[in-house]
């Protein structure tokens, strides 16, 4: 039997950020999901911990069973794929290293990813966007911090995990100002601030603790702004512009709404060029960006406009045949009677 520790441990603190170049992003999330298939195989063979566990132990079978496990317990099928994509990460790193558990390896690398329902972006309105920006107060330290931090996430379209990875060389004071942003798949892009994120930019660092963390933005004690910590001040704020803007009080606003909101903006600003909205987001390719056509009803009254709608002659119904109406049934989980 193989010690599974040593290449799990050689996987993610060398492997993964040496020679992938992985974000540390992607090391974290590659990391939980090692470690929630570990425990949960701990747990199945009954071992009293997953440093026990051997390579030869983590098999198809037991992989989905782990796949299942979480998504009973609640996981979305798109955190389903991402824990699988992990899974499979690993296997393909042991395959050169350890020849042993090629069979295995290859099993596993033929589980399906499932599909998911593709549901249309939630983004802010204009006016949405405004009464959230103006809702930090600007009097306090906090606010002075929180309202350059939604500034520049819904100028820039920054994920979350870029903004919190930010650090005060990325910004460059010099006109026109700008920030360097380090995305998804080690892709870097330059983008030049409003002046009204640069002021805001200003403001914050009259007050950032100069002795503090290399960080942009940090929490009271100097530290650098985590993730879970962005997602608590965006709530708050989401709160309390509700109370101006109220349509704000039924949707889910989360740090990728400000995102979307920027692309949707910018590309309604772009008469729907989304080569421009691709380059802004920083997507590595323009399929990427094309979801946000299908959210831009503006999109859909110009194709409207340009059609006339068709000339419909009235008909008679006509009882469909046995056969046609239960085939039809099928699709719609409908038995036939017996």
């Amino acid at each position: 039997m193989t010690p599974l520790a040593r290449h799990a441990s050689i996987f993610v603190f060398d492997y993964l950020p040496r020679d992938k170049g992985a974000s540390p992003h992607t090391v974290e999330a590659y990391s939980q999901g090692l470690s929630l298939l570990l425990r949960f195989a701990a747990g199945r063979l009954k071992l009293k911990q997953p440093s026990q566990l051997a390579l030869e132990q983590i098999d198809a079978d037991l992989v989905l069973a782990f796949l299942e496990d979480i998504e009973q317990r609640g996981a979305s099928v798109s955190t389903r794929n991402a824990r699988l994509a992990a899974i499979k990460a690993f296997f393909r790193f042991l395959e050169w290293r350890e020849p042993s558990v090629l069979a295995q390896a290859a099993k596993i690398a033929l589980i399906p990813k499932k599909k998911a329902d593709k549901s249309l972006v939630v983004w802010l309105t204009r006016t949405e966007i405004r009464a959230l920006l103006e809702a930090p107060d600007p009097r306090r330290w906090a606010g002075t911090r929180d309202r350059a931090m939604l500034h520049l996430t819904y100028t820039c379209g920054l994920r979350v995990s870029e903004l919190t990875a930010l650090a005060l060389a990325d910004y460059d004071r010099r006109t026109p100002a700008s920030v360097r942003i380090m995305g998804k798949g080690r892709r870097e892009r330059l983008l030049p601030l409003w002046k009204e994120t640069r002021l805001a930019l200003e403001a914050w660092l009259r007050l950032r603790d100069p002795d503090g963390d290399q960080q942009l933005f940090h929490n009271r004690s100097g530290r650098g702004l985590s993730r879970w910590g962005f997602n608590v001040i965006l709530a708050k704020h989401v709160k309390a512009a509700s109370m101006v803007e109220t349509s704000l009080a039924n949707k889910r606003v989360t740090p990728h709404t400000l995102r979307h909101s920027c692309a949707m903006h910018t590309l309604q600003a772009n008469s729907g060029d989304v080569r421009k909205v691709s380059v802004w987001l920083g997507h590595a390719t323009i399929k990427s960006t094309e979801v946000y056509l299908h959210a831009d009803p503006t999109e859909k009254l110009e194709i409207l406009d340009g059609v006339r709608a068709p000339r419909l002659r009235p008909g008679r119904f006509r009882a469909p045949d046995k056969l046609v109406a239960m085939l039809s049934g099928a699709s719609k989980g409908r038995r036939p009677m017996d």
